[in-house]
Parts: C-alpha cells; sequence; structure tokens
C-alpha cells in the first residue's frame, strides 16, 4: 500500500509529462488526479491502521542506495504516526488540488505539463515525509524546491514569474546550504545517517563540543541549528521569508499546494522528525522559539496592508508557521504538528476559495477592485467566512484548537525557557492582527458596493503619492474597475462545481479537524496515537502542563481575535474611509508595512547587488579581459595582425618583389661581410 502511495504521483508525473502531447489533455488531467484521489483513501487508510490501530509502524527497504566507506544509505519508506498524518495531509490537500484545477486552469494550453509538475511535487513531498535517513529526507527537500520552481514560474511568459521562480530556487538555496552541513556534522558526530541509528548515538554526544573557527561549541547545538537553517528556508522563517509573498505569481493551486499542506511545512516536518536531536539541544530550542515568534508578529503587521488577495493569505501562512516553530521550540512538537494539520484545510480552502473570487473577477487579485461580492457567489462566501473563522481561532473551529494550545504551552514554558514569554505575547499579538487582516479581506471583497472603475495601484517601490494613500487599503467610496484579461466584461459568477466541490470538503476540515482528532495529537490519548514518534525529553512536561493554565490565559487569544474582528468591522464597514484616514496620518508607518519592512530592498542592497557586480567583475575583468584577451581572443587577434601584415607583400607587382629580393640579398651579404670582418 505504502508503495502505491508514494510511486503513483510519479507514474502520473510520468504519463501527464512524457505522454501528455499525444494522450490529450483530459486524459492527463484524469491520469493524474484519479491517481491522487486513490493516493488520498490509502494515505486515509494508512492513518487509521498507523495512527488510530494498534500498528506501532514499518520501514520496507526498497533497495540499497549507496554504500562509501563508512556511509551506508538505505532506500526506506518509514511509516509511523507522524509520516501517516503528513501523507493525510499531503495527499488530502493534493488530490483536491488537482481537482480544483481541472476546472481553474480549463483555459491554459499547457494544462498536461501543469498536472505533470503538481504530481512531481507531490512525489517529492512524499518521499521526503517517508524518509528513513538523512540523505533521503535531502532528495525528497530538493526535490520539492525544483517542483516549486518549475510551477512558480509555469506562466514563464511573464518576467516576474521568472523572477519570482529564481528568487524562491536561490533563498532556499541558502536554507539547504546549513541542511546540508547539518547533515555532514551528523554523519561526523554518529557515522550514520539512517534516524534510528542517529537517534540513539545521540544521547552519548550530550554536552560533547567540537572545535569550529577557533571555538569550542556544544556539537548538538551546532548540528540542530544547521538542520534549523534548512527549515527556516523552507518554510519561510524570518530573515529568508522573502521568497514566499513572490511565489503567489504562479497559479492559485499551486499557492494552495505549496503554502498550505506541503513545501512551507516541510521544515516543520523535519523539526518534528528530529526532536530526538533537538531535544538535546536547548539552545538551539531557544532560537527555534524566537524565530517562530519573531515570524509570527512580523507576517502579521506585513499582512495588514496587503491589497493583493493572494498575498494576504501567504502573509497568513508564513505567520502560522512561526505559531508551528513556536510550539517546536518550546518542546510541545506535537501541538506544532497538530496544527500543521489543521492549518493545512482551512488555508487550502483559503487559498482556493480566494482563487474562485479571482475565477469569478476575470482574474482580478486586487481587493480594491473588489466589493459586494457575496450575492454573487455566495457559496465561496460561505466557504470563506468559514476558513477565516478557523483562521483566526473562532471557538470550535479547527484553528481555535490548534492556535490555542500552542499559545497556552509557550505561557506554561515560560518558568523554564527563557524565550517563551516573548513568545506568548508575541503570538497573541499577532493572534489579534491575524484577525483583523482577515476580517480586511472578507469585508473588502464580499462587503460594500461593487467597484466599477479602477485606482491607481500602490508600488511597493515608490513613495505613495497623497491620492494614493488615500486609495491604499480600500477607499470604499473610490469606483474601480476590474481588469479580466481578456475575458470580457462580464459579471462575477460562480465557479464550476469541479471547483466548488474541494472547497465544500475542506470546509469539513476547518470545522471539524480540530474537535475530532485534538484527542489524538494533544490530548488523554496522546501516547497512544503518537507511539514513540516524537521524542520528548524526562523534563519535557509541556504537553500536561499546557492544560493547566490560568483561564485568562486560555482567553486571552479569544479576546484579541474578538477585537480584532471589531477594528475591521469598523474600519471597513461601520465607517469606511477610516483605515485611509490612518495611513495619512501615519504614512511612514504604512510604507514601512507596505514595503515588508524593507527587507527586498535591503537584501537587494547587502547581496544582490554586490553579487551582480562582482559577478560583472570577473566576466567583464577576468574571463572577458583576462582570460579571453590574452587566452584565445588573444592569440586569435596577433594570428589576425599578421595575417594582416603578410596580405601587404602580396602585391601582385614583379618589381615589387624583385626589390624584396635585392634588399634579402643585400641582407644576407652584409651578414657574411660582418662576420668575416669579426
Amino acid at each position: 500500500m505504502i508503495y502505491a502511495i508514494v510511486f503513483l504521483p510519479l507514474v502520473g508525473f510520468l504519463i501527464a509529462g512524457a505522454l501528455g502531447p499525444w494522450i490529450g489533455v483530459r486524459a492527463s488531467e484524469l491520469v493524474t488526479t484519479g491517481f491522487l484521489m486513490i493516493c488520498a483513501v490509502l494515505s486515509w487508510i494508512v492513518f487509521f491502521d498507523v495512527a488510530l490501530g494498534h500498528d506501532h509502524g514499518y520501514a520496507p527497504i526498497i533497495g540499497n542506495w549507496m554504500t562509501v566507506g563508512d556511509l551506508k544509505v538505505d532506500w526506506a519508506l518509514r511509516v509511523d504516526t507522524l509520516t501517516a498524518v503528513m501523507l493525510v495531509v499531503v495527499n488530502t490537500v493534493s488530490s483536491l488540488v488537482h481537482l480544483y484545477s481541472i476546472g481553474y486552469m480549463h483555459e491554459d494550453p499547457d494544462r498536461p505539463r501543469f498536472f505533470a509538475y503538481l504530481s512531481l511535487f507531490t512525489f517529492a513531498m512524499l518521499m521526503l515525509v517517508t524518509a528513513d535517513n538523512l540523505v533521503q529526507m535531502f532528495f525528497g527537500w530538493e526535490g520539492v524546491g525544483l517542483a516549486s520552481y518549475l510551477l512558480i514560474g509555469f506562466w514563464y511568459q511573464k518576467p516576474s514569474a521568472n523572477a519570482a521562480a529564481i528568487k524562491a530556487f536561490v533563498v532556499n538555496r541558502v536554507g539547504d546550504f546549513g541542511f546540508a552541513l547539518g547533515i555532514f556534522l551528523v554523519f561526523q558526530l554518529t557515522k550514520s545517517l539512517g534516524f534510528e541509528e542517529v537517534f540513539a548515538a545521540v544521547p552519548g554526544l550530550a554536552g560533547k563540543t567540537i572545535h569550529v573557527f577557533g571555538m569550542d561549541v556544544d556539537a548538538l547545538t551546532l548540528a540542530t541549528f544547521l538542520l534549523f537553517i534548512g527549515a527556516m528556508g523552507k518554510s519561510a522563517q524570518f530573515l529568508l521569508h522573502t521568497w514566499l509573498p513572490d511565489a503567489m505569481e504562479g497559479p492559485t493551486p499551486v499557492s494552495a499546494l505549496i503554502h498550505a499542506a506541503t513545501m512551507v511545512t516541510a521544515g516543520v516536518f523535519m523539526v518534528a522528525r528530529l526532536s530526538p536531536i533537538f531535544e538535546y539541544a536547548p539552545a538551539t530550542l531557544e532560537f527555534v522559539t524566537l524565530v517562530g515568534a519573531v515570524t509570527a508578529i512580523f507576517a502579521a503587521t506585513v499582512g495588514l496592508v496587503q491589497n493583493d488577495i493572494k498575498r494576504v493569505i501567504a502573509y497568513s501562512t508564513c505567520s502560522q508557521l512561526g505559531y508551528m516553530f513556536v510550539a517546536e521550540g518550546v518542546g510541545a512538537y506535537s501541538i506544532g504538528v497538530y496544527h500543521l494539520f489543521t492549518h493545512a484545510f482551512f488555508k487550502a480552502l483559503l487559498f482556493l476559495g480566494a482563487g474562485s473570487v479571482i475565477h469569478a473577477m476575470h482574474h482580478e487579485q486586487d481587493m480594491r477592485n473588489m466589493g459586494g461580492l457575496r450575492k454573487d457567489i455566495p457559496f465561496t462566501f460561505a466557504m470563506m467566512i468559514i476558513g477565516t473563522l478557523a483562521l483566526t481561532g473562532f471557538p470550535f473551529t479547527a484553528g481555535f484548537y490548534s492556535k490555542d494550545a500552542i499559545i497556552e504551552a509557550a505561557f506554561a514554558a515560560s518558568e523554564h525557557h527563557h524565550m517563551a514569554m516573548f513568545a506568548f505575547v508575541a503570538t497573541v499579538a499577532a493572534a489579534g492582527l491575524t484577525s483583523f487582516y482577515s476580517w480586511r479581506l472578507v469585508f473588502m471583497t464580499f462587503f460594500g458596493a461593487r467597484k466599477d472603475h479602477a485606482v491607481q495601484t500602490d508600488h511597493a517601490d515608490e513613495e505613495p503619492t497623497a491620492a494614493e494613500l488615500a486609495h491604499a487599503d480600500g477607499d470604499q467610496s473610490h469606483q474601480v474597475h476590474s481588469h479580466d484579461h481578456g475575458h470580457g466584461h462580464h459579471a462575477p459568477h460562480e465557479s464550476p462545481i469541479v471547483m466548488l466541490a474541494p472547497l465544500a470538503v475542506l470546509g469539513l476540515g476547518a470545522l471539524g479537524a480540530g474537535i475530532v482528532f485534538g484527542k489524538y495529537f494533544i490530548g488523554h490519548d496522546y501516547d497512544e496515537f503518537w507511539k514513540g514518534s516524537l521524542f520528548t525529553g524526562r523534563d519535557n512536561h509541556i504537553i500536561h502542563e499546557f492544560h493547566d493554565v490560568a483561564l485568562g490565559v486560555g482567553l486571552a487569544p479569544t479576546v484579541v481575535m474578538a477585537l480584532g474582528f471589531a477594528v475591521a468591522l469598523y474600519f471597513y464597514v461601520l465607517k469606511p474611509g477610516t483605515a485611509q484616514a490612518l495611513a495619512r496620518t501615519f504614512p511612514r508607518l504604512y510604507r514601512f508595512l507596505l514595503n515588508k519592512w524593507y527587507f527586498d530592498e535591503l537584501y537587494d542592497f547587502l547581496f544582490v547587488r554586490p553579487a551582480f557586480a562582482l559577478g560583472r567583475l570577473f566576466w567583464k575583468g577576468g574571463d572577458g579581459a583576462i582570460i579571453d584577451g590574452l587566452g584565445p581572443d588573444g592569440v586569435a587577434a596577433r594570428v589576425a595582425d599578421g595575417a594582416r601584415l603578410a596580405v601587404r607583400l602580396q602585391t601582385g607587382y614583379v618589381y615589387h618583389y624583385a626589390f624584396a629580393m635585392l634588399i634579402g640579398v643585400a641582407a644576407v651579404v652584409t651578414y657574411f661581410v660582418a662576420g668575416g670582418l669579426r
């Protein structure tokens, strides 16, 4: 069964990618989607057998991958509760995205290539989550990086899509370099890369140091720090987050697949899988908590002023990933994975719901060009409301159980964890901001008057004028016009059933996944559910402690959630224009947030421009002037010069040749006469 789950997406990729032009678009869609539906069903069967049943897991070996000296790597598929959870998340969301894409991409002529890339991405993610060693995990890790590059740049005719794909690829390589160094160090310390062997060796390495750059540092702290750098890149954490919003250049189904359940959660999964190592590196866990908390609040502040509907949800993803790392940083790995599980449903719902809105608006993504859509697309509106309620942590929705558990765990850990109190404050504040920008999206998109004329869109790299500041944040009094990109001017319309059915399924998950599975992930069935696939040290009692926090702590996220909703309601429904007045009052703060804390500009100044300048120096000066100038080009030029001189001697006149002979004879005679005189 596990072989079918892992390799059916690969078969679908090969069929659609290699045979797509011959079997046709419809066959490519049906084959890839059908295979993923089978994988999703089988994944739920594995989940019930392994996670909820009495099967403690297994790791069938496909074969020996490589043996080089002490390094022996087998290709095995590790199946335990953590794997089963990820199989359900990846294949459920991927199958629904495949189905949704049949409707969303129906006008694109390159659909076979698109569906092939989707299946390749899913296969790479499945290789990552079923890995039984660090090499296989790295293979899947790089595979999702490659597939994400192909999917983000799917519309390669657009320069912005190409730039976004390259940016995602390069930024992830920065993190992956740290991940690779961490793998090398783990092998040096344990002489193995298999999880079981590494985990068994880790307790004996506690307190051991390694000499690096003239310093003695804790070996496990350094190894886990390097491994976490990889997680920061893949999961778009603070400082390595800049690729995530630009990835919105890909088709909306790609956004749902990458940002909801698969690629961006790879870092969270990796830390959970390697919990037996991270538990022995408390300094690294402090750093994980700090990065997660800063990411949660940073992304939430930027999401406040974004006008592209997909970018708002993208920054929401970045913020929620910060929550997951806060949970793992304080040792509550199961709570982090629990939020990963619930988040997949409501975030995929929001992205696909946004795609339905974009489809209804003829590919318009600017929320300032929307408004009053709840009557035109009522089902999409209802699903977006469900997704927003779950994201903001409304009581009894999926997000309420998992996100509140993270906040409570951060508070509970504050007695023995230096960064936990900061994380608690940051996550509570981020919860209020999340509620505000989420309801802002709903109110700007579905409420108010329909817009009929275009507004001037703010450019993040330019200083907004007074008029632009007035229009920024969706001035309800200003009429705007949607760009229809060749679809004709038609009234907004509901999406076809093939796009709405996935929304309904995800809506059920967004409502019920938290209450149904909470007792298994973090409740009284914790031990029986996880069966040791997550490791916690003897002094780690966070799963029990977070249940005992004060009532006020548990109510804090709900209170700030309600406050965020009230403020958004006042700004965008009860008194439209308040947000614009606020932007005019604080233009510097508004531009700071609109420009995403100027990280892109900072990185452009510190890294991009110097890299291009260095490249030009090596190209023009090193390769062009020195290597080519003194080498092939220089030799060829001198030969050409000599040839031009020789050509001048060949005039065709006899008296010229006679004169040259006379000069030659005179030179010979002079040489011998002069020699004879000596």
